[in-house]
């Protein structure tokens, strides 16, 4: 029972719910044009997922043997820092996670263009060991991409454009131009929990030369950079929106952006880091939210 609460601690449950945001929102809009299949969704879902643990697994013990994850951090405690997990055991579940992820790409791949269409499965397995690739050198190994402040463009593409615009390729085999509001539009409030995220750590990252983004600017200019990333959002999904004839109910989706808005009031008042790491539930839960209504209203209110 202690393993399997180490393992969950490892896999991050907290942070599900934001990575399958993209999903559900290129669901929607392959609904909007007509094309629907529960099996695609079901396994998009599920890759999704497996990659998120992938990646968590692989920040912890990354972070941990880089002795980012150390008593001066003010988030929660991570497996191997707190000696739940050892490095090698963070190690093997890494490996299997990686298996079980290609695993669900290639049966994703298969349902979508089955065996006949060479180039597209050519091209989404690529994409689909890119995607291996980058949840795991977020923190591991000497060139790890987040030490050196491009964790920011590497979560705009994957949670928003890969996740919004893939899978609503998987559907339709084409993309819209108007597709690329609402994938921006995801892709940025990732980017903000992100930076949020490091906003809250950016005195324990900047002590053992992690240079994230907001180590790089600083915290006041890591404030405005997160407020440009949740006004821009809200403006690119409203006026995706606005151009599309779908039912009214699709406007509810907005609501999601109330809280984003006390968010904001909050990060603005707060010059204590550690109080920030409330807000990383919020802002990542909002944008679900945000994700799920529009889910909803596109798929079953058209």
């Amino acid at each position: 029972m202690i393993k399997v609460k180490a393992w969950l601690n490892a896999a991050r449950l907290r942070t599900l719910p934001l990575s399958i945001s993209g999903i559900l929102v290129g669901t929607a809009i392959a609904a909007y044009y007509g094309e629907t299949n529960t099996y695609i969704f079901v396994l998009a879902l599920l890759t999704t997922i497996g990659l998120q643990v992938t990646s968590n697994f692989a920040n912890d013990y990354g972070d941990g043997v880089k002795g980012t994850d150390n008593d001066t951090r003010v988030g929660p405690k991570r497996a191997l820092q707190s000696g739940l997990l050892t490095a090698p055991q963070l190690k093997v579940g890494i490996y299997v996670s990686i298996i079980v992820n290609v695993i669900l790409i290639v049966l994703l791949i298969i349902v979508s263009f089955g065996l006949e269409d060479i180039f597209y499965l050519s091209l989404f397995l690529l994409l689909g060991a890119f995607a291996i690739w980058a949840a795991i050198k977020y923190t591991v190994g000497k060139s790890a991409y987040g030490y050196n402040g491009l964790g920011d463009i590497f979560v705009f593409i994957f949670f928003g454009l890969v996740s919004v615009l893939g899978s609503m390729f998987l559907y339709l085999k084409a993309i819209s131009l108007m597709a690329f509001l609402p994938a921006i539009a995801i892709g940025l409030l990732s980017v903000g929990v992100l930076n949020l995220n490091n906003m809250r750590d950016i005195k324990s990252d900047a002590l053992v030369g992690k240079n994230t983004m907001v180590v790089k600017m600083g915290l006041l200019k890591s404030k405005r950079y997160h407020y440009s990333l949740l006004i821009i959002s809200v403006l690119c999904l409203f006026f995706f929106l606005l151009t599309t004839n779908a039912s009214q109910i699709r406007y509810l989706c907005l609501i999601g952006y109330v809280p984003i808005l006390i968010h904001m009031r909050k990060v603005a008042e707060t010059s204590n880091e550690a109080e920030l790491d409330p807000e990383l539930k919020k802002l990542a839960l909002s944008t679900f939210f945000i994700a799920l209504l529009f889910f909803i209203s596109y798929y079953y209110f058209l």
